[in-house]
């Protein structure tokens, strides 16, 4: 069938791809003396995305065969006879429904749960861009339903999930400092996903495109790396346990349920669950803009 022909081809084509850039990233920053990697590091980027996918492929003929087929079938549209157009609109708009998705991963604590394993580790590497949100097959697709509903494919959605995951894999990277500005302009570059990695104040939830940069520059989310703040990789409070193969899945968790235990309003308690990410009820923590608010950072660059 044509889902698992293409499926079959995004592996044959993605695995060897990613085996060789991996290898001559590994290669090159050894030889350059570069720690750009570390074997414990890359174990548990490979254990993260090996649980992210078998969760995915448990729940996938669920949600691509039943909730969207069921949308597809109410679709609005039908560009099938117009292939390029059909393609090239699939591209765009699945961007953009990951853009809203990430960003929601970010100001939304109950999501950033999920999201905060992809941003824990202290190294940026082409395997960082496997250390996937474990959880995340479980509500992605709710960002497709848009896309089905308007009458392209489900089979078709996730293979296009697929592809720009490619893209997205390869972006996380230090060893291309730049690409040409007409590129930079349009495209997430290794240089503003190396922003969106970043614990430095200023970079705190920037960047939040896969593909195109566009989103970010349209909706106020975009900043450029600067030369005056260089990035430093992870979370703004390390873990104590990094490779502890629970934990790094369900830290953040833990750090709800001890929030929800403090003496305050059943609506703080909300609070806790659905405001950014530091957000408290006495201020013993801040978010991301309240921080920005109370430091300054007069090099800050938001176009």
């Amino acid at each position: 069938m044509p889902f698992e022909f293409n499926e079959n081809t995004f592996i044959s084509i993605s695995t060897p791809l990613y085996m060789a850039v991996i290898g001559a990233e590994v290669l090159l920053s050894h030889l350059h003396v570069k720690k750009y990697y570390s074997l414990k590091e890359t174990l548990i980027n490979f254990y993260l995305a090996a649980l992210n996918a078998g969760i995915d492929v448990l729940f996938r003929s669920i949600y691509v065969f039943v909730i969207l087929q069921w949308f597809f079938s109410y679709k609005t549209w039908d560009l099938h006879g117009h292939p390029v157009v059909y393609w090239v609109l699939l591209f765009i708009l699945e961007d953009l429904a990951f853009y809203f998705e990430h960003r929601v991963d970010h100001y939304c604590r109950l999501f950033w749960a999920v999201h905060v394993t992809h941003h824990s580790s202290e190294e940026f590497n082409l395997t960082t861009g496997f250390r996937s949100s474990v959880l995340q097959p479980l509500y992605r697709f709710v960002y497709f339903i848009p896309l089905a509903w308007l009458g392209f494919r489900p089979v078709d959605i996730v293979f296009m999930y697929s592809i720009t995951q490619i893209y997205g894999i390869l972006v996380h990277t230090q060893s291309i400092k730049t690409m040409p500005a007409w590129f930079e302009l349009l495209f997430v570059s290794p240089s503003h996903h190396r922003v969106h990695h970043a614990s430095n104040i200023v970079y705190l939830d920037k960047n939040m495109g896969m593909c195109l940069i566009i989103w970010d520059k349209l909706f106020g989310t975009f900043q450029k790396e600067l030369p005056e703040e260089p990035v430093v990789y992870g979370l703004t409070k390390p873990l104590g346990n990094p490779h502890h193969p629970v934990k790094i899945v369900f830290h953040e968790w833990e750090s709800i349920g001890k929030d929800l235990k403090k003496k305050t309003s059943a609506v703080n308690k909300l609070k806790y669950l659905f405001m950014p990410p530091g957000w408290s009820h006495d201020g013993s923590s801040k978010t991301a803009k309240e921080l920005r608010k109370v430091i300054s950072l007069p090099f800050q660059e938001n176009n």
